[in-house]
């Protein structure tokens, strides 16, 4: 609980066995009242370790239902719980859970009903061992969004997100992607309904066990986030009207 406010962290898992102790460890739970891991139909024993540290509130899918349809699980299920501020954290170990504090305070205290760990505030991206075609591409990318969609965040594309709840029931996330590009259209959905978003620097850690996606599929994710911006830009000149910006 943080000043009377419900707080649940979400774990969207896939193969994340290796990391989520660690992870887990470090959950502040002075104010985390409750942990939801949804475990995308993981190869390794991802399940068995999340119950061995005693994870109440675990989801299995039985079939891979992808980034997208992980997080769909995951905030259905906050929202059913009841949880006033919901925070997005990857189980990898790849963004520290100690930043969980300053998120979370962002939104008790009504300074933003959205934050984001950003890895571009501070030389947090590089130093961290981010590759340097994907670092470039980060900048490419938001350089472009920020221009479609009127806005200045440094980055779209982090996974360390914080919701409150007036967010969370104000937009329709399960009629995005299943797929990596679900985090930018709910990006054009929290702005299309007027809501803002606050950054804070984040440090994060590239290493083997942390996910990532090959070059292939961060192709695909780039002319989808393409595509998204367009969407919303062609939305504001009343020339398209997408269901999931409704």
């Amino acid at each position: 609980m943080i000043l009377g406010k419900k707080l649940v962290v979400v774990l969207p898992a896939y193969n994340a066995s290796k990391t989520i102790q660690q992870t887990y460890g470090e959950i502040p739970f002075d104010i985390v009242d409750e942990v939801i891991l949804v475990d995308d139909s993981s190869k390794d024993n991802t399940v068995e370790v999340a119950e061995a540290l005693g994870i109440r509130h675990i989801i299995i899918h039985p079939k891979n239902r992808g980034y997208g349809g992980n997080q769909k699980s995951c905030y259905d299920k906050a929202l059913e719980l009841n949880a006033d501020i919901v925070i997005m954290l990857h189980p990898d170990y790849q963004y520290t859970p100690k930043l969980i504090y300053s998120m979370s305070y962002l939104i008790a205290n009504e300074v933003y009903p959205v934050a984001f760990g950003s890895r571009i505030l501070s030389k947090g991206a590089l130093k961290g061992g981010m590759p340097w075609y994907k670092y470039i591409a980060n900048r490419l990318l938001t350089l472009f969004q920020n221009i479609l969609l009127n806005e200045k965040l440094s980055e779209y594309h982090t996974g360390y997100r914080a919701f409150s709840k007036e967010v969370l029931t104000s937009i329709s996330y399960n009629l995005n992607s299943d797929d990596f590009i679900f985090d930018n259209q709910m990006i054009a959905q929290i702005f299309n309904k007027g809501f803002e978003i606050g950054e804070i620097t984040c440090p994060t850690k590239y290493f083997p066990d942390a996910s990532s996606i090959n070059l292939k599929r961060s192709s695909i994710y780039g002319l989808g986030v393409l595509k998204v911006s367009l969407q919303y830009r062609m939305k504001k000149w009343g020339l398209l009207n997408p269901a999931y910006l409704r």
